[in-house]
């Protein structure tokens, strides 16, 4: 895992420019290797619980599969996970209470920002669950990985991104990946499925990426906008109740969201008589709703994780990740069929994903290279300072 030093915030990347202000010794050597860079525990703990949440798409098709059809309902079960946070947040908060359990909280716009976004975020679910209905797992997946080429169009609007050959390349692949999805013969379609309805989920999937590429971009604007804090709270990268109490925030916005389509659909009426007909039983159907929730609350709090402590690209760059794990979860649990156009899609995906990464190498290498060089020059600048200061 590499930083993602293009789509940092502000803050972090004057942090990342400024160098040491520890004054050198007189006769030391001006020499500076350039540091390792590695990833902070938290960036790595989130982007495991993206990879462990990677049931969550799988039980969603599990639902569809075997008589689900309450859309509003899928959706909830994509965000509706975030109660399970509350005591971990509970324990992080009383823990850090020495300082001050207000500096600790979210600031009251950004709660507000919060509870919009989660409210958008509620939208991409819906529209996200009628793509899956329509679609194969591994076809939705897909197509859920093109949101790291929205991610990076917003991310270069709204975030200031810079592109590199490497990432403008990663885009184009990621893009390019999916539309082969459109061509050969079947076009990726089950066998006797309309091709309106096939077609339909197909736009739908690239809606719901779409949607996803703006949310993810617009979390890293409100947190640098209105997450600024003071005093103790002041940490780069955030404290981890940070994270949760966004996401929470979130959840509880899109919740709300869910459950009021839920009740215009008349969905809670017919939530018995679906579980009495699913086709894994009554008390599987109820099992399946509750470990699907689980898992995307995984998932959702992982990207959370990333955008707060790295970047929005970086979440989309691990969303894409789970691109060859739904593949092969789809193959071996759903019995899909893994034909040409998928196999081409997956190898273009993980090309763009592999060109992006090196990218981030080489850039990562060149900002130490530039750091170390401006070390030495202040080294060497105030060595002969104090040269022509002896007497």
């Amino acid at each position: 895992m590499t930083t993602i030093t293009a789509s940092a915030s502000p803050a972090m990347q004057e942090a990342a420019k400024t160098p040491s202000a520890s004054p050198p010794r007189a006769m030391a050597a001006p020499t500076a290797s350039p540091a390792r860079y590695r990833p902070s525990l938290l960036v790595i703990f989130s982007a495991c619980l993206v990879l462990i949440g990677a049931g969550g798409p799988l039980l969603l098709r599990v639902y569809f599969v075997h008589g689900g059809q309450r859309l509003w309902l899928s959706a909830l079960l994509q965000i509706s996970g975030w109660p399970l946070l509350l005591p971990p947040l509970c324990v992080s908060l009383f823990r850090g209470r020495r300082h001050g359990i207000a500096n600790l909280l979210l600031p009251l716009r950004l709660v507000g920002a919060a509870a919009v976004l989660g409210s958008l975020y509620a939208v991409s679910c819906f529209v996200y669950a009628m793509g899956s209905q329509a679609l194969p797992l591994s076809t939705s997946s897909l197509l859920l990985a093109t949101q790291l080429a929205f991610t990076a169009v917003f991310a270069f609007l709204f975030v200031g991104l810079r592109f590199t050959p490497f990432s403008a390349n990663a885009v184009m692949l990621l893009i390019i990946g999916p539309a082969v999805l459109g061509v050969g013969p079947g076009s990726g379609k089950p066998a006797g499925e309309p091709s309106k309805t096939y077609w339909t989920g197909f736009c739908e999937g690239i809606a719901a990426a779409a949607l996803a590429g703006l949310v993810l971009p617009l979390v890293e604007v409100a947190m640098e906008r209105y997450g600024r804090r003071t005093g103790p709270a002041a940490r780069t990268p955030p404290p981890y109740s940070t994270v949760m109490q966004m996401q929470a925030v979130m959840g509880a916005a899109g919740t709300m969201v869910c459950l009021l389509g839920m009740a215009i659909k008349s969905d809670f009426g017919a939530l018995r008589s679906e579980a009495a007909t699913f086709g894994l039983g009554e008390t599987n159907y109820y099992l399946v709703l509750v470990w699907d929730a689980v898992s995307w609350q995984l998932l959702n709090l992982g990207i959370m994780g990333l955008i707060t402590c790295a970047s929005s690209l970086l979440a989309g760059i691990m969303i894409a990740v789970l691109l060859p794990l739904s593949e092969i979860l789809a193959v071996l649990f759903l019995h899909e069929k893994f034909d040409g156009p998928k196999g081409i899609a997956l190898v273009l995906s993980l090309w763009g994903f592999a060109s992006y990464m090196y990218g981030e190498k080489v850039q990562q290498k060149k900002v130490e290279a530039q750091k170390s060089e401006l070390l030495q020059q202040q080294v060497a600048r105030k060595t002969g300072d104090l040269e022509l200061a002896a007497p």
